[in-house]
């Protein structure tokens, strides 16, 4: 299924309200990272990647996505869901015992979407940039897309992978960061700053892009200027500017959201903001 930009907007405000009710149903998750990379996942699933939804793990001919940061699975199970990977009803079993969709990805669970548990932080760029060359060598000419996110950036590995794609040529990865200034333990640039993230992919060899992780328009064109600059030596960054909790006021821009379930009051007036377009699971 693809989508126009307004049905864009539409679909993520209902993963959205799924992310806000899975958490809330078993009072454990992530909600803000969640909320933050909405649009970015939605604009990914529902517009730029070429994907079957039937699912083989090698994702042989088509686009395949990485989820580095996998705390922020409820919004990744919510896109998995609604682009027709496994019914929409299994998101009720959100971190239950014995379900399918649990509090980080895993594999072993055989949930289909899902190519890699990304619990331990640090190590997508890596499994991605893996992905990247193995699609070369069996003449794929699809894309391998991956998110990150800013606090991650902390984990040295990161950085031995931002070092080796260039150095490879791997220029059918496209990756991201989602830059909330934020995580568990505060503002990034209190807990280890990070510097200037451009400067510093640039130095490593990637073509370095910027959008707004919260505009649906702009970071759509972003995705698509990012597949454009694909193919010409380089892996391709975009720095993604997004509001931690966005389309919730009171959870916006605050690491508190970082992995705190809402209570049912906090729920009921969340939901009030966000408008069911697709019928609640």
């Amino acid at each position: 299924m693809t989508l126009n930009n307004t049905d864009l907007k539409r679909m993520a405000s209902q993963v959205r309200r799924d992310i806000l009710r899975m958490v809330y149903e078993c009072q454990s998750g992530h909600p803000g990272g969640s909320l933050g990379c909405t649009d970015y996942l939605t604009a990914l699933y529902f517009k730029i990647m070429k994907h079957d939804p039937s699912f083989n793990m090698d994702g042989k001919g088509e686009d395949i996505f990485f989820l580095s940061n996998g705390h922020i699975s409820p919004v990744f199970y919510s896109i998995l869901a609604r682009s027709g990977y496994f019914d929409i009803a299994e998101l009720k079993t959100f971190r239950k015992i014995n379900s399918r969709v649990q509090g980080h990805p895993t594999t072993h669970e055989g949930l289909p979407g899902i190519r890699i548990a990304s619990g331990s932080l640090g190590q997508g760029m890596s499994v991605a940039i893996g992905a990247a060359l193995a699609k070369k060598m069996n003449k794929d000419h699809s894309l391998v897309f991956s998110l990150h996110g800013d606090g991650e950036l902390q984990e040295g590995q990161n950085w031995e992978a931002a070092m080796f794609a260039p150095f490879n040529k791997v220029d059918n990865l496209i990756s991201a960061v989602d830059v909330n200034g934020q995580q568990i333990d505060g503002p990034t640039d209190k807990v280890l700053g990070l510097l200037d993230l451009h400067e510093k992919f640039s130095a490593f060899g990637w073509d370095v892009m910027h959008a707004d992780g919260n505009d649906m328009e702009g970071i759509v064109k972003a995705l698509e200027e990012a597949k454009d600059r694909s193919g010409k030596g380089k892996p391709v960054m975009i720095l993604m500017k997004t509001e931690m909790g966005k389309g919730v006021d009171f959870m916006e821009g605050s690491h508190k959201w970082h992995g705190v379930a809402p209570n049912e009051q906090q729920l009921a007036e969340a939901l009030g903001q966000l408008e069911e377009t697709y019928g609640d699971f």
